[in-house]
């Protein structure tokens, strides 16, 4: 059968002045080799894959996601901003139909990076694919939007703010985490009271090859993104499931990443983690640009693979199989399940301790949400973090009722800011974001 081709933006940005280390993982030459074989293999001579460059975000679109203690310019640099401005131009190009879809190989990454941001966590400081969204949102008015996270860690960032939201679907597809940071993405994590379901988490066994891979692809993912009907599907392109990344344990190749992508077919991928940064991820982003744009990927190969290495076990097969139906079947009954979350609860309250082991820093965490079926309810979250900091965040949700509406800004006026260091009021329907310091 012939292949449709597609239009694909490509943004590429490889942060030449941001590392965690010269050392480390997470550095420049990840997207270097990956721009030298596109090059190389003449992608951006075809006429239907057109490369931009990417623009700045600005402080208003990192504050329309999270809450950065004490304010975005202590947690990020020029750096950030240029990374999430690639989203987001890989967005614009999407939105405005200049091509079909787009894929913003940016980094620094984002995922790990929580509403909350009191430091980094995970290499990530701000979360690259929730301020392109929420930009989308604020331009282009509400959508339906599913994000896809195909790296080999749990996106727990991006869950945790998309927790309390009915329309943005997060769905992780992630080594388990029993067995690799950060220690989180469980069936049972589902989303919050107004939005159960919302939050789908499959962790795999370690060793799980393409076959496992794809089995959750077409029997768990796809079946439920048919049931979902976003307007937008999201790819967070973490590429570190390949068998040859030096930091997790997984049998993902070259061809299965591009037969993913091509059966996710997403509107736009943003690049995630991946640090085989000369034996994979080159030929796994090529794979990928190819299959986005509806071209021919067979012939893309890493120089050692070998098929009955990256095999998987008839043993982790099974489990797969077992796993995916538990998940579906979640999901399937997630009504049941909000209505015994919920009870006769007004408020629903949700404990979390995070640790940011990139600055190493803790954090003790209470969420308040208000019960509504009508929106994803108000948020009322109390952090304090070992630096000292407590804060007071009060949010209103895009798409809000009268009533949490109404509680929200009541709430705001009448909190007694001197008890915190910091209280902040976000606004998502009307834009609107205050930061009050204890005086």
């Amino acid at each position: 059968m012939t292949k449709k081709t597609r239009k694909t933006g490509l943004v590429f940005f490889p942060a030449f002045d941001w590392a965690i280390s010269s050392t480390h993982p997470e550095r420049e030459e990840r997207l270097l080799y990956t721009q030298d074989q596109v090059f190389e293999e003449g992608l951006l001579d075809f006429d239907n894959i057109i490369e931009y460059k990417p623009g700045i975000a600005t402080i208003e679109d990192i504050n329309r996601v999270h809450i950065c203690i004490p304010d975005v310019k202590s947690v990020v640099t020029e750096s950030h901003l240029i990374s999430a401005g690639g989203a987001i131009t890989a967005a614009e190009r999407v939105m405005r139909k200049e091509v079909d879809n787009a894929f913003a190989l940016v980094r620094p990454p984002g995922h790990h990076a929580m509403l909350v941001v009191h430091g980094a966590r995970g290499f990530c400081n701000v979360n690259i694919e929730s301020i392109m969204i929420e930009y989308i949102r604020k331009h282009y008015g509400p959508k339906r939007i599913a994000v896809v996270d195909t790296d080999c860690h749990h996106g727990d960032g991006t869950q945790d703010i998309y927790w309390n939201d009915p329309n943005t679907l997060c769905i992780s597809m992630h080594q388990d985490g029993r067995t690799l940071y950060p220690g989180s993405g469980f069936h049972e994590e589902l989303g919050g009271p107004n939005a159960v379901g919302t939050t789908v988490n499959v962790p795999l066994p370690p060793r799980s090859s393409d076959e496992g891979f794809l089995y959750v692809l077409d029997n768990v993912i796809l079946p439920i993104l048919e049931e979902f009907k976003p307007d937008l599907v999201i790819n967070s392109a973490g590429q570190d499931n390949h068998y040859t990344d030096p930091i997790t344990n997984m049998r993902f190749t070259a061809q299965g990443y591009a037969r993913l992508n091509e059966k996710l077919s997403p509107d736009i991928a943003v690049l995630e983690g991946g640090y085989s940064i000369e034996n994979a991820l080159p030929y796994v982003n090529v794979g990928i640009i190819l299959a986005m744009a509806g071209l021919d990927y067979s012939h893309v190969r890493e120089p050692d693979y070998n098929e009955a290495a990256v095999r998987q076990s008839a043993e982790i097969s099974r489990y797969i199989e077992k796993e995916a139906a538990k998940i579906y079947d979640l999901w399937r009954n997630r009504e049941s399940i909000r209505r015994n979350l919920i009870g006769n609860s007004r408020y629903v309250k949700r404990k979390k301790h995070i640790y940011y082991d990139t600055d190493g820093i803790r954090e003790q965490q209470e969420e308040t949400v208000r019960v509504c079926n009508d929106c994803g309810g108000l948020v009322v979250i109390d952090s304090f973090a070992d630096t000292g900091n407590r804060i007071l965040a009060v949010i209103i949700p895009g798409q809000s009722c009268p009533e949490c509406r109404k509680e929200g800004e009541l709430f705001y006026a009448s909190t007694r800011k001197n008890q915190y260091s910091y209280v902040y009021f976000q606004d998502k329907d009307s834009d609107v974001f205050l930061a009050d310091k204890e005086s």
